[in-house]
């Protein structure tokens, strides 16, 4: 597989798609729900996906495709070349705000990520990384992770996994926002991972995320230094839906074993 070539068709596929997307703030969208009132998707989303998988499908037709509207594939495995596509991440953002959304791309070999692109299409902000050839924010590297502290750290925290719910005991969570110097919480999970990648926050925590909402991030991340996993800290298997904890080299490390030790996930 010639990677420098699908890296270079994914980057000009995304900047393609990001174009279509800001041709469509001036219109009126068709906005649905999915699986609850609050689970939204557009025609923009939908045609978003089909672009990529029509470009997709011309070049390389025997690719597998995950996309988050269901236009792809089928498939419970990752044999092969997998593309794992969310064409509007942040949705509730696009619609409400017309900012902090992203598209988020990802192309993985047999559960191995190689290529990762995130757009910031509003800010015209591409994060991109190919498997051993280091992250870009644009056309500029972006450095290694270093570590962190805890009392030093900004964590990206959805508000929810603090009061009862029904995913996570919210008093294990207390004492780490406690602890931390701030939190954030941005409302898409891709741009909330390339904030960890660039140092704008410290860590994000999240408990219930699809493949493609992270196949991308994942790649860029561990190009860094940064360690991704789930709240558990076992790898992800980039199939099934999964918590998510992705963090600074030693500041996972000490999350992990100080403040989700006792978690049930």
């Amino acid at each position: 597989m010639n990677w420098e070539e699908v890296y270079n068709h994914a980057k000009q596929w995304v900047k393609e798609a990001g174009e279509t997307i800001r041709l469509s703030f001036d219109k009126t969208l068709n906005i649905q729900t999915k699986t609850n009132r609050n689970d939204l998707v557009t025609n923009m989303d939908k045609e978003i996906e089909q672009f990529f998988i029509k470009k997709i499908r011309e070049v390389y037709p025997s690719h597998h495709i995950m996309g988050e509207e269901g236009f792809g594939d089928e498939f419970t495995t990752h044999e092969g070349v997998v593309w794992l596509i969310d064409p509007i991440d942040g949705t509730m953002n696009f619609i409400h705000q017309q900012r902090n959304f992203a598209i988020s791309l990802g192309v993985y070999e047999d559960g191995i990520g190689k290529v990762g692109l995130i757009y910031d299409v509003v800010h015209d902000e591409l994060y991109h990384a190919k498997r051993g050839g280091g992250a870009f924010l644009n056309d500029k590297p972006i450095p290694p992770l270093k570590e962190a502290k805890v009392e030093d750290s900004i964590i990206a925290l959805n508000a929810t996994w603090v009061m009862e719910n029904h995913r996570i005991d919210h008093h294990l969570m207390i004492p780490l926002v406690r602890a931390a110097r701030g939190t954030r919480s941005y409302g898409t999970a891709a741009l909330e991972m390339v904030f960890v990648a660039t140092g704008r926050v410290d860590a994000y925590l999240s408990m219930r995320l699809s493949p493609w909402d992270v196949a991308a991030g994942a790649v860029i991340v561990e190009e860094l230094g940064g360690i991704v996993t789930n709240l558990r800290g076992e790898k992800l298997d980039f199939i099934s839906q999964d918590s998510l904890f992705t963090a600074k080299p030693g500041l996972h490390q000490t999350i992990l074993k100080e403040y989700l030790k006792n978690g049930k996930w």
